[in-house]
């Protein structure tokens, strides 16, 4: 009721049509969706098998789901969603990922949302994966623990670093804090380049 006396402005154009996902119908059909066929490891553009780059290097991590490509306007709704304490992005993220995604849950353990330094935490006043993570556990039924990894070293930005560095950069900055030896574990983050810090 209240959603038909106070309409939303959607946050991209301003306009007051935004729907659930605090985006208007034209602006959400602009996301980037990442719908191409891509590899099941690493989730880059491929022909939907396995790339030259996992069957060379392979990760330590099984498969990555990715919602979007990270280009305009999704940069623009992130910016706002980090650097603007814009909160209830989260929840239409969350919402969007079970709007496109089919995924199977039930062999899913534990979901870990990547872990923010304190300083960082301390910076910014939240963790932007952590707010995903909640909802996406609540509505998947998925235990969360925020606590069970940590990262324990303060690194410069990954996005700020070319390829090399940022192996480098991200070697020794987690710590496991329980044992999570034979779970499945779904480890969940806002962006996702080169998957270093999943890697790691």
């Amino acid at each position: 009721m209240l959603g038909l006396i106070f309409k939303t402005s959607c946050i991209l154009c301003t306009s007051q049509d935004a729907g659930a996902h605090a985006l208007c119908q034209p602006c959400l059909d602009e996301l980037p969706w990442h719908d191409a066929p891509q590899c099941p490891q690493c989730g880059t553009a491929s022909n939907g098998l396995t790339c030259g780059n996992c069957l060379h290097n392979q990760p330590d991590f099984d498969a990555t789901h990715a919602l979007f490509s990270y280009d305009y306007p999704l940069d623009r709704l992130l910016q706002h969603y980090k650097y603007r304490e814009s909160l209830h992005l989260a929840d239409a993220f969350a919402q969007l990922w079970f709007d496109k995604k089919t995924l199977d849950y039930a062999y899913i353990d534990l979901i870990i949302p990547m872990p923010m330094h304190s300083i960082r935490l301390k910076q910014r006043g939240f963790n932007q994966a952590l707010e995903i993570a909640k909802i996406i556990s609540k509505n998947a039924n998925i235990k969360l623990d925020y606590t069970a990894c940590q990262r324990i070293k303060f690194t410069p930005p990954q996005a700020t670093l070319p390829h090399k560095e940022r192996i480098k950069n991200m070697r020794g900055v987690f710590e496991c804090t329980k044992n999570l030896s034979g779970l499945n574990i779904a480890v969940i983050d806002d962006v996702m380049t080169t998957g270093t810090s999943l890697n790691e």
